[in-house]
């Protein structure tokens, strides 16, 4: 046993050794650091991961294989880990910590975990927990300073390199002990307030506050009332433990009421609020896919007893005023729950004011932020639907099929496309091939009856998820048979076929005998990447070889043509 506990020692000190010292040979320490003024230094964790032979040390702890290595028995026992291997590795890295301390190479604290297959099966230990006071109370200061600086009294867009380390500073509870939540929350405010009017940067900006609450929530909150199976595959599932609730009278204690605006405030907080804020920054800013957990945080908090999260179930997150989400006329009965992106719609008179009504109400609540992804629950006598085959017999299609029946409403169906229209965000109610991106339904319908709204069709089509929706060559094989192929339309056509698959097969080849039109669309396609020109030629002429052969055929000016096509194909 000696000889086997001293070959796994030394494996194990080799092993750390070998990391630190592959970390010190690094170039570029003070220039990661130098960054900003929030990081104090690049590593603050690693993982020993012991297993005979081929022992690893890393910052990224994936896990990829603790179900297999959970099944597999080690030759020592838990107590020998705890009481004999672990105060030597820990001797180990604290040497190498001492050195180092005050380099770029390590933060303001250090956490040394292992993973190690013992007689009762895999034993995963915190070994070390290590700080460094020196660098806490600077980063502590510089953290002040920046919040003083460029969030309380700074007027300009931040950096979102800063707002990647201090969202998650200020819920690090060897920073701050005492959690202030309203102050916390205020701050993630303030960083999108003074990020606004850049998309993309405002995006990223949330990103990082949305990660580092949802990390807070699921490491440090929800561990305190509820025992976690958790998986790399799978999501949390979550199963209150005996006895656990919120403080007494948490709710009384956050004393909700209304603002002028009807918006729900509360006076005071707590961490339970925090929850309820990740919960509203992912339903209102992650992607579709990442909405269930948003929903599921608002359940664990409902369970736990907190009567907010129960009435933001029923009524919505807060964040819109009452006048906004509400709006009952009598020709239309509005609601909105961005909670559950679900907008309900009762049309009480069929006319063009109701549907006028209701696109207004849609469309405003989208400019200010309303879920792109929803869908909507409609009460109407009119079944109407796009004549487009393979679309989602759904209320949302419904909905808009019935609102394209009135050609005065057209340009407010536009105005709202434009809105809805976003990549990689898809109508709630639809899935798999019938997934479709919001907008859709008011493009499909403008492009087939009026060729002003082409160019609305264009930048549709410049937005399309290609890997993830499919229904573009439901609407390309109709706008065909609807509008032709002609001067007016080839633009939009080329433009459509760019994201079509290769399902899609188009009978247009007679209309290109006409050497006018085959000459509009050569012009279009040699404008393209031969990669492209080749995608927009598949669904029309099949493999190359078919046009190779057309064209081989031809005479004249229209052999000319086809080799032009050939040729911007890259062939």
């Amino acid at each position: 046993m000696s000889t086997l506990y001293d070959q796994a020692m030394e494996e194990m000190i080799t092993t750390i050794h070998e990391w630190f010292d592959e970390q010190e040979k690094r170039d570029d320490l003070e220039s990661v650091v130098k960054r900003t003024t929030l990081q104090m230094g690049i590593f603050n964790d690693i993982v020993l991961d012991y297993k005979p032979g081929r022992t690893t040390v890393d910052s990224l702890d994936l896990g990829l294989d603790d179900d297999v290595k959970s099944k597999q028995a080690g030759a020592f026992t838990e107590e020998q880990v705890r009481n004999e291997i672990r105060p030597k590795l820990v001797e180990v890295v604290q040497g190498r910590l001492d050195k180092l301390a005050d380099t770029p190479l390590i933060d303001y604290r250090f956490t040394l975990r292992g993973k190690f297959p013992t007689t009762e099966g895999t034993l995963q230990l915190t070994l070390l927990e290590w700080i460094n006071e020196e660098k806490r109370q600077l980063l502590l200061e510089r953290i002040h300073t920046y919040v003083d600086k460029k969030l309380e009294q700074g007027t300009y867009p931040t950096k979102p390199l800063e707002s990647f380390f201090l969202t998650s500073h200020l819920l690090d509870p060897k920073l701050f002990p005492e959690l202030d939540v309203a102050w916390t929350i205020r701050l993630y405010d303030r960083i999108q307030e003074l990020n606004q009017g850049r998309p993309d940067a405002l995006a990223e900006h949330r990103g990082e506050i949305t990660r580092a609450v949802t990390a807070w929530v699921e490491n440090q909150f929800l561990p305190q009332y509820y025992d976690v199976q958790s998986s790399p595959y799978r999501t949390n599932e979550y199963s209150l433990k005996p006895g656990a609730t919120l403080q007494s009278n948490i709710e009384t204690q956050t004393g909700q009421h209304s603002d002028e605006h009807g918006k729900q405030q509360t006076s005071g907080t707590q961490p339970i609020d925090l929850l309820l804020y990740a919960a509203v920054m992912i339903l209102r800013f992650e992607p579709s896919y990442s909405k269930p957990k948003g929903v599921t945080f608002l359940e664990l908090a409902k369970q736990l007893g907190s009567r907010r999260a129960a009435r933001m179930m029923t009524e919505g997150s807060g964040t819109y005023a009452k006048d906004d989400i509400h709006v009952k006329t009598e020709e239309v009965d509005c609601k909105a729950n961005d909670v559950f992106a679900l907008m309900t719609i009762h049309i009480r008179k069929e006319e063009p004011g109701a549907y006028q009504q209701a696109l207004t109400f849609i469309t405003h609540l989208l400019k200010q932020g309303f879920p792109k992804g929803y869908k909507i629950k409609l009460k109407s006598s009119v079944k109407q639907y796009l004549p487009i085959k393979g679309l989602a017999k759904s209320d949302t299609h419904r909905f808009f099929a019935n609102a394209l029946e009135y050609p005065e409403l057209h340009p407010l169906l536009e105005e709202y496309a434009r809105e809805a229209i976003q990549e990689f965000e898809f109508y709630e109610d639809t899935e798999g091939e019938k997934s479709c991106m919001p907008g859709s339904y008011a493009t499909f319908g403008l492009g087939l009856v009026d060729e002003r709204y082409f160019p609305l069709v264009e930048y549709y089509m410049g937005e399309v998820d290609d890997e993830h929706q499919l229904i573009q060559d439901k609407f390309i094989a109709a706008f065909v048979e609807q509008q032709g192929v002609t001067a007016q339309s080839i633009p939009a056509l080329v433009v459509s076929l760019r994201r079509s698959t290769d399902s899609l097969k188009l009978k247009i080849q007679p209309e290109l005998e006409n050497e006018e039109i085959l000459e509009l669309l050569v012009r279009q396609i040699q404008e393209l990447e031969h990669s492209e020109a080749e995608r927009v030629l598949y669904p029309i002429f099949g493999k190359v070889e078919n046009l190779t052969t057309l064209a081989r055929k031809a005479e004249g000016r229209r052999k000319e043509l086809l080799l032009e096509l050939l040729q911007a194909a890259g062939k």
